[in-house]
């Protein structure tokens, strides 16, 4: 049939009406998996369209079809972007299709949704610089209600207030801890520091790898973490909010070493955890709740000494407002290095020391049954912050050619990063191993973005199912502060991108379709297993802290009842009995604030980031 033109632009008005009529009327599609924050400007931005999550068998489903999308205003009253879903990829783990909608060449800021016809829309979200700042503010912000030892006042902490809990002022040494100078049943205090995860026990094993990932931030990106304001009661001082924050933990790992010895307690606990309270309501007349310093190990004190070496550095410019506490730290590094040379198999055994002692610990192990990574990573920062080649040549920081993904149990790859952060700082010894130091990180930053574009959802996080383990949102996070250590290293674009594909994961391109970020995005979880959300009466969750995500194990692991699935990449219930799944850990918030943080300073700093081709 012939149409005139006048007929043909009837034609097309009609069909755009028709399109904006049917893009109102459709309801959020779970299929569509985004950043349910947003996208900058000039980066890649993409949705994945997963097959078979909705049961109406759409176009966006069928691997053979050519379908569009739009990305409208939320009210899908106007079209600004027009496209085509990508082919379909299977993902390996659960054999489900997946599609790639890709609107990187749009980059006009608003508040936007992408359609998908006949299947429905995203959840809305923003493009525009900057758009990450309120999650590397709100995951610092974390840290604050994780606080023990202190109210959080209304003023600071809103809705989420509450006074202190577990002043920690009298704690036991616990028999597995006693000396001649500081005897089981003893005191000593030991105030401050953050709740280590859900429970209400402090650990200095979790803390260095937490310590050790924001005093990175501080050193990597120092004028953007002075532009970071998170309200709490020192923001008004003049310190970096930052770093006003992790001094609450620094103070109290300082009362951990024991000062006759130098040798550092592995934990401050209860004998069991406490129940689902708030703070300030634990403890039993029973003495259960008592809290105890327990057994010195080789582990936290390599840790400690790390950390508090990697502080000085931190600290020194910060003189006059904190004076002498630079040269305390380093004094306290050195102190907790001899005490290690002294005891080098002080490993911990909770199954054994309680074989032994009473009371028993059933509360967190951190039992690591090799210290040889933190041998490396205490020598590393001694000899950073010392330049002292004896500390370089202790240890052999070199053992083989594949460094591991930073995590509490493996924390050589925090040396390689100092060292290489600080490259044209370093003795002639340490620059004749510089090319080792790249070829570690960048070997591991390769295998990290290799192939991700055949990836289902195209990020690093995910490729294989190992992945999905205890804390795998800290397993994302981590693998991109190495991509973006790479980047650093190279200015090679595509291992920032590789990093930031990793945030999209964290914040909804993912599996489950979750922002794992508690209060940022639209759906978040909302039962973490996180004893003060629990207890507080109060619907939302404390915000800003990272669940811990999908967990291929978690079932088994923690016995919650509601898993739907054993596919590992979907193994995950917003329940606060899901700890395998949904509790939250510092040491899982600290790379979500780096990461989250430094993709913010590249995109002001540096040249935009640039699309996926």
């Amino acid at each position: 049939m012939h149409l005139t033109l006048p007929a043909l632009r009837l034609r097309f008005l009609l069909g755009g009406l028709f399109f904006v009529a049917q893009t109102q009327a459709q309801s959020v599609s779970e299929s569509i998996r985004l950043n349910q924050i947003g996208f900058y400007p000039n980066a890649a931005k993409v949705a994945i369209i997963v097959a078979g999550s909705d049961a109406n068998g759409s176009d966006a489903n069928r691997p053979d079809a050519a379908q569009p999308f739009q990305l409208t205003t939320p009210d899908g009253k106007q079209v600004v972007f027009s496209g085509t879903l990508s082919a379909a990829r299977k993902n390996v783990i659960s054999g489900k299709l997946a599609r790639t909608a890709d609107f990187s060449a749009f980059k006009k800021a608003g508040t936007y949704v992408v359609n998908v016809p006949g299947l429905g829309r995203s959840y809305p979200f923003s493009i525009g610089a900057n758009v990450h700042r309120p999650v590397a503010v709100g995951a610092l912000k974390g840290f604050y209600y994780q606080r023990m030892s202190t109210d959080l006042p209304e003023r600071y902490a809103g809705q989420w207030h509450r006074p202190a809990g577990h002043p920690d002022n009298h704690v036991w040494i616990h028999p597995s801890a006693a000396t001649a100078t500081r005897p089981a049943g003893s005191t000593m205090a030991s105030p401050r520091g953050w709740y280590d995860a859900g429970d209400y026990n402090k650990y200095i094993v979790n803390s260095g790898i937490t310590m050790g990932t924001l005093l990175s931030l501080c050193e990597d990106f120092p004028d953007f973490c002075r532009t970071l304001t998170t309200n709490i009661p020192e923001s008004n001082n003049r310190l970096p909010d930052l770093l006003d924050e992790s001094l609450w933990n620094l103070r109290w790992m300082l009362t951990m070493q024991d000062p006759d010895d130098g040798g550092v307690y592995h934990k401050l606990t209860n004998p069991k955890f406490d129940g689902m309270v708030m703070p300030d309501k634990a403890g039993s007349p029973d003495r259960t709740s008592d809290r105890y310093a327990i057994q010195k190990t080789i582990t936290a004190t390599l840790d400690f000494a790390a950390v508090m070496a990697q502080a000085s550095r931190v600290l020194k410019p910060y003189g006059r407002e904190l004076p002498g506490l630079a040269d305390s730290c380093l004094t306290a590094a050195t102190k907790a290095w001899q005490w290690a040379k002294q005891n080098p198999n002080a490993l911990y055994d909770q199954e054994a020391m309680n074989r032994a002692f009473d009371p028993d610990v059933t509360t967190g192990a951190y039992g690591d049954r090799n210290a040889g990574d933190e041998w490396i990573w205490a020598a590393a920062e001694l000899y950073l912050t010392t330049k002292d080649d004896a500390y370089y040549t202790a240890v052999d920081l070199f053992p083989d050619a594949k460094t591991q993904l930073p995590s509490w149990a493996q924390v050589r790859p925090l040396a390689y990063y100092s060292l290489a952060r600080l490259r044209n700082q370093l003795t002639a010894r340490g620059q004749q191993d510089l090319p080792k130091v790249k070829a570690q990180l960048l070997q591991l930053a390769d295998g990290l973005r290799q192939d991700v574009a055949k990836h289902a959802f195209q990020t690093p996080m995910g490729k294989v199912a190992s992945d999905y383990i205890w804390g795998s949102s800290a397993v994302a996070a981590n693998q991109g502060i190495a991509l973006i250590q790479a980047y650093r290293l190279t200015n090679d674009a595509t291992y920032l991108n590789a990093a930031l594909a990793n945030l999209d994961y964290l914040l909804g391109r993912n599996a489950v379709g979750y922002s794992f970020v508690t209060g940022f995005g639209h759906k978040t979880p909302m039962h973490p297993h996180h004893r003060p959300s629990v207890a507080d009466g109060i619907d939302a969750p404390v915000p800003g802290l990272l669940s811990g995500g999908t967990n291929a194990n978690a079932a088994r692991q923690d016995k919650c009842p509601g898993y739907t699935t054993t596919v590992a990449d979907e193994v995950f219930l917003d329940a606060d009995c899901s700890y395998a799944s949904n509790e939250i850990a510092i040491n899982w918030n600290a790379p979500l604030v780096y990461l989250a943080a430094a993709v913010e300073a590249l995109q002001q700093k540096a040249t935009p980031i640039p699309a996926q081709p």
